[in-house]
């Protein structure tokens, strides 16, 4: 598979203090890329940079095209979605409302209506919900809002920052399929940051270990799950 993103040399920093120092890494069309690491390893910052959200340099293109000064609004207009930790649902609005945004970038609303529905087949709870406020809604329905919404901007790619982080087994098994459905189905290419190493690396097709702000290690997920000294040395299983 071609690559959709390409990144050469990213560095990114907070203030004076850099969290990044100079990687590289590539997620293909239609692919599943997971990024592994310990806290404070610099996986969270590494989609934020993506988004523009922090002080960043260096190289990335996505199919092709550099978005390396890009303001975080336009990187999303390229079909860029990021899903950040912490869910960052609008509380005080209906679900339905919720979904909307996701789609503010669109012109065709007409289509948006159409993917309200759409999304609601992937999340029928959402459906019985569509009238309530978000900040009502438990803490899985609110990540299932949080990523039914970036599905609402018809992403090319998904940038998933901890899906799993403090939801139900349960409800995790729900949204990796979800995940799996969204990538197989709809082709859409995944950058998935997740502390269960296991559960990433059985939806992504190929992982890198990320350490103190550099990549450590990188090869084919399914070689990753079965080298128990990496899985020992870098993911704690």
């Amino acid at each position: 598979m071609s690559a959709l993103l390409e990144v050469k040399g990213l560095r990114a920093s907070y203030g004076a203090t850099r969290v990044l120092h100079g990687i590289e890494f590539s997620v293909a069309e239609g692919g599943v890329t997971t990024l592994l690491g310990a806290n404070g390893a610099g996986k969270t910052t590494t989609l934020r940079a993506l988004c523009g959200m922090i002080q960043r340099s260096g190289e990335m293109r996505l199919a092709g095209r550099s978005i390396a000064r890009l303001a975080t609004e336009d990187i999303a207009r390229l079909g860029v979605a990021h899903v950040p930790d912490g869910r960052g649902t609008f509380t005080r609005l209906t679900v339905e409302e919720n979904l909307q945004l996701g789609a503010i970038t669109r012109r065709d609303r007409q289509a948006v209506t159409a993917d309200v529905e759409r999304v609601f087949e992937y999340f029928p709870i959402l459906r019985k919900r569509r009238t309530q406020q978000a900040g009502t809604l438990s803490g899985g329905e609110q990540q299932m809002l949080a990523i039914a919404r970036a599905v609402m901007l018809r992403p090319r790619m998904m940038l998933l920052d901890e899906p799993s982080f403090g939801l139900a087994p349960l409800v995790v098994r729900e949204l990796f399929e979800i995940f799996a459905t969204l990538n197989r189905k709809e082709g859409v290419s995944m950058l998935l940051v997740e502390q269960n190493a296991a559960l990433a690396l059985d939806l992504a097709d190929h992982a890198y270990l990320l350490e103190t702000g550099q990549i450590v290690f990188s090869g084919e997920a399914n070689v990753i799950r079965r080298d128990e000294k990496i899985r020992r040395s870098y993911l704690g299983y």
